[in-house]
């Protein structure tokens, strides 16, 4: 059996862990898919790349409210996905080479636990002083009677396909859905929308969601408080059995996509044979160190988080190198201020509490709401639709969330999150801080002062 000082296991975030001060250890990574993860391989770069070319369709579609009349003739499907995959597929091969360069051991089977901190790899078994489990999570497939006999993709394989199809068929109305929803009908398809809820992206503020949900139904036909209860081939396609409020009746589409959520690898990991805890998800239980039931045993990401956002798993992975290597001055990291964007159209980001989460914890707050339209730059936009909304406690003049909605929403909501991580008072960010006149950043300054 191989004896190593580090083995980490998974190559998305994990990777990120192996630092030069790991050099001169003896150390291993293990993955049996493709370096980088699902960030950069199935999730936020190749989609976002997506996302881009959609967003240049529908800004050409849309700009006679400026007095320019454009059209979009085509679409060249095969180009847009090349232009991603093209720059993303050769990652892979070159992040193998670079590990091996500097000695670690790389290895492209899967692994499992057959006791604490031993774990079989193909015919192999290697063990570790220090092993961390990074290994990922991958698309929820649902029980639905029939699936199993039509073609279907998942958020890992529907950015990959050959050709686009007249109409596609949407399980799901989260993240995914939103973005692909929003990828796939710039590009000319006829898309479906199937959501148990009665809005998309029900987990943000219900006001962000009411007007996405409003604005999604302009561009694509939503079938809200609907379940699809079975599907079958039809042709080249598949139909579905939808019961909604009125009723069950069939749908058909020509491409089928599934993306009712996400679940964590460990049930690949055989974790309880390495003494593990697991909750009741799948995530493996850690501390605010993320360290695991089992002493030496790490674990971050997907694995570890219900938050799927790379940009926590990053920052987890921060932590965790810097416990492995000072063992006596241990970090932590508070996932209280967590922020998250969509990107749809239009865009979304969120962080903190949403307004029904607040009063439901019985806190004393207030609300401030701000249009695009409110602000010189909205108005060059001709934004009747985008807003910016803003909670704070009223005992302490702190942030409780920001939400947002329209163009640049990801990049809007920064300052926010800054000021929320550093403990700033609503009162310190929006009169003691200038933003930029004309800019959008004026929408939340206004936002900030309405408070």
């Amino acid at each position: 059996m191989r004896q190593y000082d580090l083995v980490v296991l998974g190559a998305g975030s994990g990777n990120m862990l192996l630092s030069e001060e790991f050099d001169g250890m003896r150390t291993a990574i293990v993955d049996p898919d493709r370096f980088g993860g699902t960030c950069l391989n199935r999730g936020c770069i190749p989609s976002k790349m997506f996302v881009v070319a959609a967003d240049a369709a529908e800004d050409a579609r849309t700009a006679q409210r400026l007095g320019v009349h454009a059209s979009v003739s085509h679409v060249d499907w095969k180009s847009v996905r090349d232009r991603v995959f093209n720059r993303i597929d050769p990652l892979h091969e070159s992040a193998v080479e670079y590990r091996r360069g500097k000695g670690v051991d790389v290895f492209t089977e899967a692994a499992r636990f057959v006791a604490p901190k031993v774990l079989e790899v193909g015919t192999e078994r290697i063990t570790a002083e220090t092993i961390v489990v990074a290994v990922g999570s991958r698309p929820v497939v649902p029980d639905i009677p029939g699936l199993d006999t039509v073609a279907f993709h998942t958020s890992d394989t529907i950015m990959r396909i050959d050709d686009l199809p007249a109409s596609m068929l949407v399980l799901g109305g989260g993240f995914i859905a939103a973005e692909f929803g929003h990828v796939f009908s710039s590009f000319g398809v006829d898309v479906t929308i199937v959501q148990r809820g009665p809005r998309l992206l029900m987990a943000e503020d219900e006001q962000v969601s009411q007007r996405f949900t409003e604005l999604a139904a302009q561009r694509q036909r939503l079938l809200l408080d609907s379940e699809v209860t079975a599907v079958e081939p039809k042709g080249d396609g598949v139909t579905a059995r939808v019961a909604g409020p009125d009723g069950e009746h069939g749908v058909e589409a020509d491409m089928l996509l599934v993306c009712v959520g996400r679940r964590p690898n460990t049930d690949r990991l055989r974790a309880a044979a390495g003494g593990l805890q697991l909750d009741e998800h799948g995530h493996v239980v850690t501390d605010d160190a993320y360290r695991t039931s089992v002493p030496g045993v790490w674990a971050l990401g997907d694995a570890v988080n219900h938050f799927q956002l790379k940009h926590v798993a990053n920052a987890e992975s921060r932590v965790v190198r810097h416990n492995i290597l000072h063992p006596q001055n241990v970090r932590t990291l508070s996932n209280n201020v967590a922020p998250h964007a969509v990107f749809t159209s239009p865009q979304i980001a969120c962080v903190g509490l949403t307004e029904q989460e607040a009063r439901h914890r019985g806190i004393d707050f207030v609300v401030s709401v701000r249009d695009y339209a409110d602000t010189a730059y909205g108005w060059a936009l001709e934004d009747t639709t985008s807003f910016v909304k803003l909670l704070a406690s009223r005992a302490d003049r702190m942030l409780l969330g920001a939400h947002i909605i329209g163009p640049q929403a990801a990049t809007l909501i920064q300052p926010l999150i800054q000021a929320m991580s550093l403990g700033l008072t609503v009162d310190r960010i929006g009169r003691d801080v200038m933003y930029i006149h004309p800019a959008l950043t004026e929408a939340v300054e206004q936002a900030l002062l309405g408070l």
